[in-house]
């Protein structure tokens, strides 16, 4: 290891997989711009995550090769970033790059002035010249050392229009009117970037999009029977990603994207964040529909975090595993060859598996034309191949078990934690299971406890002890929403205190005076970009933390019935409605809070004793049943009943979950 390369010791699993690289790394501090400014040195950034692939690629041929090391140490200054733990550091240079190259992504590899400023930038760039007609990165790090030598003014003046750029484009507030009609139109340019054919939007490569299923879910609601194309929507695209490769058929759960129109190829890495929207989603349609298929993949997604992801003796959920276990890997641990499936299967079994999930001698994957990415081509035939099916699964499934598994980061990010612990409070709703209601209960008991501090809000950790970084909106309102969940669940107030807590200091810390949250609170003194506060409202991938932050005050409106609250999100989405109408797909978190401000929402109040009896079989049927904008509320009373609102109309209370069945199927 370089005597230089401070990575070993840091929290981070991405930082110290780079510790043993010959380049004299620093994590991102002030540290680290001061030897810059003292070095007179260019700085290469070097944003990634430990679960990235092509991450993996650009460390083993480039980081890890000495003559380029050699380059960078003597000419530069080297910063390497987390992007899943600095995600504010994240945001900016992203933009900054997308604005150079015309993409982003990651690895990111950003060349800034001393002072934090980027003035070149781009992806993945191969060690050398190749016939793809990417620039090789020894060459591009020989023209950039001796242009800052040479051309300083030039890099000073394209710097500083860049940053112009990059501010500008950091507030995505854009007031407008809130209506119906704005719903309506942002559902109709979903449609038109419906692909008909294999489901979902637009083309390669395709990512979930589970807001938008949410969306156009409640527009299928709300049609009655009218409009069927939002139905088939959903439908189709569920249906779509659940066939396909993206979904994990032996082990449950979702890969990030696939890099085909039809969801076959994935890119592996399988996201805490991707997942928890995912099962939010297939739960939401299981209830509207009912369609087992929905009901299977939850519990799939269900069962791969309890097995995988989830810290049941602390309660956490994990990061991310990886899609790789080495460079050079392209998804081997998930994928297999015919000679590999046929090993662990009778004659039978293998002939259906083959047939069913497409295991060929000739495969999908480039790096090893052999390996087989499973598939659902076609439906066993009949009951018998159904269970020969299942039977198969749960031997390629022990087989996998017993390969090297790729890694899982084990670090417990507060958003994600909340937002994979509000997907668990559904599941046990939807599923009827009580094991996924203690452990997202745990969770959220654990956020509380030891990321909440009432003057900085939530760190963004949580566990090891670790404080820093804290002071990030998207914290605090997926943790505020996940108390919401908590509250409905269960019933008890101190979930909603919880809620208006942190919504308040929200107010305080992250609030624009006009309108809308930035992203980092306002105490915060930020180096280089960080300087410029963002106000997101992009869901890029994750939810937007303001569109999060305007469901939260929807929520808190109708869970409460206070004015204020109102007042709150309608000036919250009022300042981003235009916004809303511009994304359209990519902004239908908001979308969803807007779809709240401007339909009637279902209020349902059970009252009665706790534990067993009719007021919990009652409660639970609420939570069961699919309703978009519901607010369910429980409190104790001597005698069971509920009521139904919607918007200003309420039923007569009733005593049975057959007739508040009855009441919400009317």
């Amino acid at each position: 290891m370089g005597a230089a390369n401070l990575l070993a010791s840091e929290a981070s699993a991405y930082l110290k997989s780079a510790a043993h690289q010959p380049v004299h790394w620093l994590p991102w501090s002030d540290d680290a711009f001061s030897r810059a400014r003292a070095e007179q040195k260019p700085i290469l950034l070097d944003i990634g995550a430990v679960w990235c692939h092509w991450c993996h690629v650009m460390d083993g041929e480039s980081y890890e090769d000495a003559s380029i090391a050699e380059i960078l140490n003597r000419d530069f200054v080297c910063i390497k970033v987390d992007r899943d733990e600095r995600p504010d550091v994240d945001t900016r240079y992203q933009r900054a790059v997308q604005a150079l190259s015309g993409q982003g992504g990651w690895p990111l590899t950003a060349f800034l002035t001393p002072d934090g400023e980027v003035f070149f930038g781009g992806t993945y760039f191969p060690p050398d010249e190749n016939p793809w007609g990417r620039p090789g990165f020894r060459r591009v790090l020989m023209e950039i050392a001796r242009a800052f030598r040479e051309e300083r003014d030039r890099i000073a003046t394209n710097a500083r229009a860049i940053r112009e750029h990059v501010n500008q484009s950091l507030d995505e507030a854009k007031p407008g009117a809130v209506s119906a009609e704005l719903v309506a139109a942002a559902a109709d340019q979903m449609a038109r970037l419906f692909d008909v054919r294999y489901g979902g939007f637009g083309t390669a490569p395709k990512f979930p999009h589970p807001a938008a299923l949410e969306f156009l879910l409640a527009r299928m609601h709300d049609a009655k029977g009218g409009l069927q194309w939002p139905r088939e929507i959903v439908e189709k695209t569920l249906t779509g990603m659940a066939r396909g490769g993206i979904r994990d058929h032996v082990g449950g759960g979702f890969h990030r994207y696939s890099v085909d129109e039809r969801w076959i190829v994935p890119h592996f890495e399988k996201m805490s964040y991707d997942n928890s929207e995912l099962l939010r989603a297939y739960l939401s349609a299981y209830q509207a529909l009912g369609t087992p298929l929905f009901k299977e993949v939850a519990t799939g997604i269900v069962d791969w975090v309890l097995e995988v992801m989830a810290d049941k003796d602390s309660g956490a959920f994990a990061t991310s595993q990886d899609a790789d276990l080495t460079f050079g890997d392209d998804g081997d641990y998930w994928t297999w060859t015919l000679e590999e499936a046929e090993a662990e299967l009778t004659a039978r079994e293998g002939a259906v598996v083959s047939r069913v999930l497409d295991i060929q001698e000739a495969g999908e994957m480039h790096h090893n034309p052999k390996k087989n990415v499973l598939w659902w081509k076609q439906d066993p035939a009949g009951d018998d191949e159904w269970s020969v099916l299942r039977g198969a699964l749960r031997k390629l499934k022990a087989a996998r078990d017993r390969r090297p598994a790729p890694f899982v980061d084990r670090t417990a990010y507060v958003n994600w934690n909340a937002m994979m612990a509000a997907a668990f409070l559904h599941a046990g709703a939807v599923l009827d299971r009580e094991d996924c209601n203690s452990l997202a209960l745990k969770v959220l008991e654990r956020i509380w406890s030891e990321a909440w501090d009432g003057k900085s809000g939530m760190s963004h950790v949580l566990g090891g002890g670790r404080q820093a970084p804290r002071g990030m909106l998207d914290d605090n309102v997926q943790a505020a929403a996940g108390f919401l969940d908590a509250y409905e669940a269960t019933g008890e107030p101190r979930w909603l205190e919880r809620a208006i807590l942190v919504m308040n200091y929200c107010d305080t810390s992250h609030a624009d005076q006009t309108a809308g949250f930035f992203d980092i609170a306002n105490n915060l003194n930020g180096t280089a970009y960080l300087a410029a506060r963002a106000k997101l409202v992009q869901d890029a991938p994750t939810p937007s933390p303001n569109g999060v932050a305007a469901l939260v005050l929807a929520r808190l409106w109708a869970l409460t019935d206070q004015a204020e609250w109102r007042a709150r999100l309608d000036r919250q989405v009022a300042a981003f409605a235009g916004s809303a109408r511009e994304l359209s797909l990519y902004g239908a978190t908001v979308l969803r809070a807007i779809d709240w401000a401007v339909n009637p929402v279902t209020r349902i109040e059970v009252a009665g004793p706790r534990g067993e009896g009719p007021a919990c079989a009652m409660h639970l049927a609420a939570l069961q049943e699919y309703r978009p904008r519901k607010a369910v509320i429980r409190s104790t009373a001597a005698t069971p009943a509920a009521t139904v609102c919607v918007g200003t109309t309420c039923s007569l209370p009733v005593a049975t979950t057959e007739k508040l069945k009855e009441l919400l199927h009317s």
